[in-house]
């Protein structure tokens, strides 16, 4: 009787301790942690929508870009025009354009795209569709081509931010 009893105790001993180790992964249970890994990172279109038009540092995403920039452009038939341009951070826009010595004003909101690599900008409103290269606490007007404006007066392309 006692041997008997000191077997039935080996027996459930050893059971126990057997329960107690830790079971080998099988493939399927490594590839199913690995799959919900995947799962749970975002996909390519969320992705997309939280993420500047252009990989790496940009004028877009490494510049604090939002503001109210001005300056006085050349004007063919007066003194020049006195500009005001807010842009913001949802990509909209407001900007104002009085002539030097008359009685003008010009206002126009809309919204902006920033270009391929992210460092300039295209205004998209009612009448105003300049385009800027977008620098630190500045913008540069840009031609019709996308290019920096050269000659004597380039200078007066550029806008400061207020």
């Amino acid at each position: 009787m006692v041997n008997s009893k000191m077997f039935i105790l080996g027996i459930a001993s050893a059971a126990f301790l057997t329960s107690c180790n830790p079971k080998e992964k099988t493939p399927e249970t490594v590839d199913t942690t690995t799959d919900s890994a995947t799962v749970q990172t975002p996909s390519s279109d969320s992705i997309a929508k939280v993420t500047p038009s252009a990989p790496g540092d940009t004028s877009e995403n490494a510049l604090d870009w939002p503001g109210t920039y001005e300056a006085v452009v050349p004007c063919a038939d007066c003194p020049g025009i006195k500009t005001s341009l807010t842009i913001n951070n949802d990509k909209t826009f407001s900007i104002t354009e009085e002539y030097i010595e008359r009685n003008s004003k010009n206002q126009d909101k809309g919204t902006f795209e920033w270009d391929a690599t992210g460092s300039a900008i295209t205004l998209k409103g009612k009448s105003a569709g300049y385009k800027y290269k977008v620098g630190e606490n500045v913008l540069i007007q840009l031609d019709m081509d996308g290019k920096e404006i050269t000659g004597p007066n380039k200078d007066l392309y550029v806008f400061k931010k207020k």
